[in-house]
């Protein structure tokens, strides 16, 4: 048997309550006045009573719901009022009730979504002044040195321009780098993917950096000898800029007189997996998960030394995102870090 809209369980004990009343009300009035109508006549009083009772009653709380619900449907914009019909409106009220909680549950998520962006733009904005400040200070009081004099002594102008002109590369890197961020994120920057071997590309970033490389004793190899060449699908010079990142930062913070080994990986049966392992410092759990982030770094005053914008690994993740493709990150404190990436094989 289908259950009893609710609204009729109301008005069936209000009207039962009702027609008690008024039967103890007529039966007494009975016995006060010996009515001649008798008891069959107070019982079909009672039955129509009730009747009556439960219509009006049934009417006034669907009446009074349906105009609430009305008001939360004009309310609420996810809703529309033409979907709401008045001879259901006792049926779709738990259908509605879902609906209003689902909405709820996604206006906290956005709301939550919202909050974490605020504090995410007010953190950059922080981390851009700050990466800002140094370079542009630095600049700043070496013009300042050499205007008030020091640009007569032919040594210290040389020495003073050099360093000022670092402070200006730095510069350059960081509105560059933050250019670059800026065109990924909107999708203005259009990915050409073409096949290309990933091993000698590998081969000729380690080219590039050897030198880099050799001032801190580290070596630059692979973990096997390639017989074939591997094809990959990408943006060969996104990749390529991917790869410097990952291989200058294992350079940095690689340890003196270790090893940097680049390995390429089947993934599953469509994509290579390529790594980029260092055995230097590594990096503890608690800085992985903010690791990509903007500015983001493990240790300030080194990181600074180092050089850089603070922006390599945020642009590596978003030129792999854009390819469709996902950056992994394995380290062990003390042991060192493993960065990979995945990319589609060439057909």
């Amino acid at each position: 048997m289908k259950k009893l809209k609710k609204t009729y369980n109301y008005a069936l004990v209000s009207a039962l309550y009702l027609t008690i009343i008024s039967i103890i009300i007529a039966v007494f009035s009975y016995l006060s006045f010996f009515n001649s109508l008798g008891i069959i006549a107070i019982i079909i009083f009672g039955i129509i009573l009730f009747t009556i009772s439960f219509l009006v009653i049934q009417y006034r709380a669907e009446h009074f719901i349906y105009q609430r619900v009305r008001k939360l449907y004009e309310d609420i914009s996810i809703l529309d009022v033409n979907d709401l019909k008045r001879d259901k409106i006792t049926t779709d009220i738990e259908d509605f009730t879902k609906t209003v909680q689902e909405y709820v549950k996604d206006k906290k998520e956005e709301i939550a979504d919202l909050t974490e962006r605020d504090s995410f733009r007010r953190d950059f904005l922080g981390n851009v002044a700050h990466e800002l400040k140094t370079p542009l200070f630095t600049v700043q009081g070496y013009i300042l040195t050499l205007i008030e004099g020091a640009a007569d002594d032919k040594e210290i102008r040389t020495k003073y321009l050099e360093r000022a002109n670092k402070g200006v590369e730095r510069l350059t890197s960081i509105v560059k780098d933050l250019d670059m961020i800026a065109k990924l994120e909107t999708d203005g920057m259009k990915m050409k993917i073409e096949p290309f071997n990933i091993l000698e590309l590998i081969q000729t970033v380690f080219d590039l950096f050897e030198m880099k490389a050799k001032k801190r004793n580290i070596k630059l190899i692979f973990d096997k000898v390639y017989e074939f060449p591997l094809f990959v699908k990408g943006d060969i010079e996104r990749i390529e800029q991917v790869l410097i990142n990952l291989i200058v930062n294992s350079i940095k913070y690689g340890k003196i007189g270790g090893v940097t080994t680049a390995s390429v990986e089947i993934y599953n049966e469509n994509k290579f997996v390529i790594k980029i392992i260092d055995d230097g410092e590594g990096i503890k759990q608690e800085h992985i998960p903010r690791l990509f982030e903007r500015f983001y770094r493990v240790d300030q005053s080194r990181s600074r030394e180092q050089g850089g914008s603070g922006l390599g690994l945020s642009i590596v993740k978003h030129i792999i995102e854009a390819h469709n493709e996902t950056i992994l990150l394995k380290s062990t404190f003390g042991e060192g870090s493993e960065f990979s990436f995945t990319l589609e094989k060439a057909t």
